[in-house]
């Protein structure tokens, strides 16, 4: 008999560990993938419900490329004041994380208080007050970020809609400068004096700024996409001649199509989409400073584009400032080489890589004929499947059909170079969707 009782223990302790087992594996299958070296924290804290083990899937929501280091801030930084980025989502969740950049400071960043709420609506720094979360970072209100890293937020429990505004606040009581930037976001943020960071009016928020600051990242534990498409590329991308406040980048259009393909019933990939942009970025040559700013995609892809959490595709729109920018004539086979490189990257994380076809430029004042000769080398190879797994023709979906040197009269933003809204629409609606299907890994 007591043998018979000892074994039932036995088994009982058996039963226990092997539940527990499949409990933390169910966990961190739910995660799917920490982002950035994100630091986790499951512990519940005041202000911020942490998230708790959930079904889903972590994606990117939205992104912005850290640029440089904002004029101006060299010494003080933005000490003393709350700085309110306001961010549009490509898809929605039920927990959200953020990453914060001190990439371009020259001494550590100390945020003090940081939080995350949905927005009021449209054009204000005020927030839905029973959205305000407060942040945390490995169980801690306040975080020091080094000179040159980036960290990560715990997860809170907040339910964010796709196509949505979400305000990220944070407060700095101490000078940090160069604060790190990002120039052309195409929407207004905020900052306030003193620490504001919890409030919802919005009262305190009486400067406006044309910035998105520190932030870089917002994840979230998403039942609406399985994976995160990484756009990457230059102001194209970036959306610089975009109405600002609008979300008429093309990217947050392509992100757009794919949510009504899904509800629709159509066969795609249930994917978000995130924007790494850069004005002026190039593929091989970085901007000046140390660290560089503008740093050049070669430079940077493997944190702005292959960092992101469940990152499935990467979309490149790569190389016309390589043409623009070069003080000689560009070696068409140097760009090349330089993509084929990145997609070698993407391929060896078993990512599939979609290329798009440099637009023209005729009209812009560094058009010569002999540059024209460069860009349409270029878009020879990638037309011919020698440089990326699906491309994408924007050269050819733009170009004014009467002269294809230059960009249609109504797809111009009157610059020569950069599409209007219109430009931008026409591009994520001839985006064959059905390319963001698989994995890139043949080797070119």
């Amino acid at each position: 008999m007591t043998r018979r009782r000892g074994y039932a223990v036995i088994g009982a302790l058996l039963a226990l560990v092997l539940a527990v087992s499949a409990a933390i594996y169910l966990t961190v299958a739910a995660d799917g993938g920490t982002p950035r070296g994100a630091l986790t924290d499951d512990r519940p804290h005041h202000g911020a419900p942490v998230a708790p083990a959930s079904t889903g899937t972590w994606v990117g929501a939205w992104s912005a490329s850290p640029v440089g280091g904002e004029p101006g801030t060299e010494t003080t930084g933005l000490a003393g004041r709350s700085v309110r980025n306001v961010v549009h989502t490509s898809t929605g969740g039920t927990s959200a994380r953020i990453t914060l950049s001190n990439l371009y400071g020259h001494e550590p960043l100390t945020i003090t208080h940081a939080s995350i709420a949905l927005s009021a609506g449209d054009g204000t720094p005020a927030a839905d007050p029973d959205s305000m979360r407060r942040l945390t970072f490995n169980g801690a209100t306040s975080v020091v970020v080094p000179a040159g890293e980036q960290i990560a937020s715990d997860a809170v429990r907040l339910a964010v809609p796709h196509d949505s505004d979400v305000l990220v606040t944070t407060y700095s009581p101490t000078p940090s400068g160069p604060v790190t930037y990002h120039p052309h976001a195409r929407q207004i943020s905020y900052v306030a004096a003193g620490d504001a960071t919890e409030d919802a009016t919005g009262t305190p928020y009486t400067q406006q700024t044309p910035y998105w600051r520190y932030l870089t990242a917002l994840d979230v534990l998403s039942n609406e996409a399985d994976g995160t498409v990484v756009v990457f590329g230059d102001s194209i991308t970036d959306g610089i001649t975009s109405t600002t406040g609008a979300n008429r980048r093309w990217p947050d259009l392509l992100a757009g199509r794919l949510r009504t393909a899904i509800e629709t019933g159509h066969q795609t990939p249930r994917y978000s989409v995130v924007n790494e942009g850069i004005s002026g970025n190039q593929v091989l040559a970085d901007g000046l400073g140390r660290p560089a700013e503008n740093e050049s995609g070669l430079g940077r892809f493997a944190r702005d584009a292959l960092s992101h959490p469940n990152v499935k595709v990467v979309v490149i729109d790569l190389g016309v400032n390589d043409i623009l920018r070069n003080p000689r004539l560009a070696d068409p086979n140097k760009i090349i080489t330089g993509l084929r490189t990145l997609v070698r990257d993407a391929h060896a994380r078993g990512l599939k890589v979609i290329g798009a076809t440099l637009m023209p430029f005729e009209g812009h004042r560094g058009w010569s004929p002999a540059r024209e000769t460069v860009r349409r080398q270029v878009n020879a190879e990638i037309r011919a499947g020698r440089v990326y797994d699906a491309a994408v023709d924007f050269d050819k979906a733009l170009r004014d059909p009467y002269d294809p040197r230059r960009l249609r009269p109504d797809y111009d933003s009157g610059d020569h170079l950069h599409p209007s809204d219109l430009g931008f629409a026409q591009m994520a609606k001839i985006f064959d969707l059905s390319t963001l299907n698989g994995a890139g890994q043949a080797e070119l």
